[in-house]
């Protein structure tokens, strides 16, 4: 398989972008002026997706995007990332985005077949990288009616012993709000008869690039004098609409955890983040 060119997009960091993440996600953060610096990890609702619709897969997400690879396996999902923040982006800056192929692993799970894709994207300004980003993503085979669904592991020790917690409930607006803003078609952000009958779940999936906002979102709250200089996220389990969720903070050796937790405290996704 030959690598691809990497995909090369510009556009500027607008106010409009920003608010509309503000003001469905962040309400009770300041609004930001031009000059101001993007808090970290808010580049991801910027470059929505641009694909056309005959390039989509079955279940909306993109088959032919110029940079991955068509995969012969029906499902797709975030599986976590790498995320390095170098130098601000400001509100007003004029970005250069590229995006790449990393690396395609395959592998045989429990389940059957799965594909892990990196995507890499580098976010710079006047010439310099400010963020650099890998992206992993699963491919998988058909979901199995009868497979027995895995038993939840409730770890009730991580809100107990978390040094603040954040309490925040994602409903189907903020779903819809956040596919509009990105130009996500996964099905599985908006069509419950495909959630269910289709993937297995037992309602609409919160966008893993959603929950990497939020699980940043909460710990830039908690430790506004901080500068994160690194973001490693993992996707564990399904973070489901209209559920409680429970975002918890623990200070780490040289930064913080934050741990998304549903209401039976089983552990559905971790950030750590480093530093400056």
């Amino acid at each position: 398989m030959s690598t691809p060119a990497p995909v090369v997009r510009t556009a500027p960091i607008t106010a409009d972008t920003v608010e509309a993440y503000r003001g469905t996600f962040a309400a009770s953060d300041p609004a930001l002026a031009a000059g101001d610096p993007l808090p970290a990890a808010w580049e991801g609702v910027f470059f929505p997706f641009a694909v056309p619709l005959a390039d989509l897969r079955p279940d909306g997400t993109p088959a032919r995007d110029g940079v991955v690879p068509e995969i012969d396996l029906p499902r797709r999902m975030y599986a976590g990332e790498t995320t390095e923040f170098l130098r601000p982006i400001r509100l007003g800056d004029e970005v250069v985005q590229t995006t790449s192929l990393g690396s395609v692993v395959d592998k045989t799970g429990s389940r059957g077949r799965l594909t892990f894709v990196d995507i890499v994207r580098e976010y710079a300004v006047a010439g310099e990288v400010a963020v650099r980003s890998v992206w992993h993503d699963v491919f998988l085979e058909a979901a199995d009616p009868d497979a027995p669904a895995r038993a939840p592991r409730p770890d009730p020790s991580i809100a107990a012993e978390g040094e603040w917690v954040e309490e925040l409930t994602p409903d189907a607006r903020q779903l819809f709000r956040f596919s509009a803003l990105t130009f996500n078609t996964h099905l599985i952000h908006y069509d419950r008869a495909w959630a269910r009958d289709v993937e297995g779940l037992p309602d609409l999936l919160v966008h893993g690039p959603l929950t990497r906002i939020l699980l940043m979102d909460a710990a830039r709250r908690h430790t506004p004098e901080r500068v994160p200089a690194r973001l490693d996220v993992r996707a564990i389990a399904p973070v489901l609409v209209d559920r409680p969720l429970r975002l918890v903070g623990h200070t780490a050796p040289d930064g913080i955890r934050v741990t998304a937790v549903d209401a039976d405290d089983v552990v559905l996704a971790t950030a750590d983040i480093t530093w400056a």
